[in-house]
């Protein structure tokens, strides 16, 4: 894959693509421009819907998927993109219990069979990486979490026994630090080696990257901590790592700006995610993963103009709550006329494998089993949702 420029439009030709899918949309149900074939630098997509990365926990205990993760995605593959969930891409950046990974080869056979089985059902898939940082417990990952700095996530977390205090992360050194860094290229190289067409960088959430960016959770006084320059460094220097590893066209980054998952806090995201995007951008990667995005607010607006290359918006639906009925199509349709290139849904494509068909067509939605969501394992809630007809 290239970084064919061609990819990255300028803002006026935005601008015009955006008018244009408001006038189809309102022309006729049917030919939103949801649903056109589009691209993603050279790689063809069927249409402008993502299938965003969901946790599930159906892996093994050792991080290996298990065959029924391609199932599960194969039924899916009619997404433009699949985004597959987040996998930790060393032992200490583990989270909770059957969660994938991708640090060895063990890993690398087991993606391969999912890769391949959605592949052979026409689709395309990136594989997020994530590093838990303080997400995470000895009992889970056999490690004690690390963390920007020594502040704990609240309350407790799910481990292979049950609910239990989260601890204190260990404060990461510098050599730790580059050796994450490592560890995300080496990473991204297994992922493509297992067939993905490229990995997402996971910057959000309140995970490792996420807590660097934000001056609650990183009191560092270093050059890892303190000014927003030296709050974003971390983030900038894994998504260099991997671009010089795989190629910019293979590489994206999620960012959640203001998300407040895993007991998050900031306070200064007008300042930090322009400053983290002008820095990324440099490194030309294949597109910007926005969680929540909402276009009514100035900070998105700010982020799609500062932002040159390919967006991903996640739209901002009720959370927690029900989806509404139509899935989030016209939270979807709004982002398209925002500016956004393509839309991520969660939730709905879980528990609709042929999404895309009921949105097309207006069919209504599988309800979601609630609790089958995570750490149920099993076919039940995961592979079993019905798809029409």
């Amino acid at each position: 894959m290239s970084t064919d420029t061609a990819a990255r439009p300028s803002q006026a030709t935005q601008a015009t693509q955006a008018t244009q899918a408001t006038e189809a949309t309102e022309a006729t149900g049917t030919d939103s421009p949801l649903f056109r074939p589009t691209r993603l630098g050279t790689l063809p997509l069927a249409n402008r819907l993502v299938m965003a990365p969901m946790t599930r926990n159906r892996a093994g205990a050792d991080g290996v998927p298990d065959p029924i993760m391609a199932t599960y995605y194969a039924q899916r593959a009619s997404a433009g993109l699949i985004i597959a969930e987040a996998t930790t891409p060393n032992a200490v950046g583990a989270t909770y219990p059957n969660i994938p990974a991708i640090h060895d080869q063990s890993h690398v056979a087991g993606w391969r069979r999912v890769t391949d089985a959605v592949r052979a059902a026409g689709g395309q898939m990136f594989l997020q990486l994530q590093h838990g940082g303080r997400v995470g417990h000895p009992e889970t990952s056999g490690h004690h979490p690390v963390a920007p700095s020594p502040v704990p996530l609240p309350g407790t977390i799910v481990t292979p026994s049950g609910h239990r205090e989260n601890v204190v992360p260990r404060e990461m050194t510098e050599q730790e630090i580059r050796d994450t860094v490592a560890d995300f290229a080496a990473a991204a190289r297994r992922a493509v080696a297992a067939g993905f067409a490229g990995v997402e960088i996971h910057a959000a959430n309140g995970y490792l990257l996420h807590q660097f960016l934000s001056r609650h959770t990183n009191h560092r006084t270093d050059g890892y901590g303190g000014s927003v320059a030296n709050r974003i460094r971390l983030t900038v220097e894994v998504v260099r790592a991997v671009v010089e590893a795989v190629g910019a066209d293979r590489v994206g980054v999620r960012i959640a700006p203001g998300v407040t998952a895993n007991a998050m806090t900031e306070d200064d995201v007008d300042e930090v995610y322009p400053a983290l995007l002008h820095a990324l951008d440099d490194l030309r990667p294949a597109y910007l993963h926005i969680v929540f995005a909402d276009p009514d607010q100035p900070l998105f607006r700010t982020l799609r103009d500062a932002w040159s290359g390919p967006l991903i918006a996640n739209p901002a639906l009720p959370w927690p709550g029900p989806l509404p009925a139509d899935g989030g199509r016209a939270a979807a349709e709004r982002l398209l006329d925002a500016g956004a290139d393509l839309v991520s849904l969660g939730r709905a494509f879980l528990a609709n494998p042929d999404l895309v068909t009921r949105l097309r067509t207006g069919a209504p939605l599988n309800p979601i089993r609630d609790a089958h969501l995570m750490y149920v394992g099993g076919e039940t809630g995961y592979t079993d949702y019905p798809a029409l007809g």
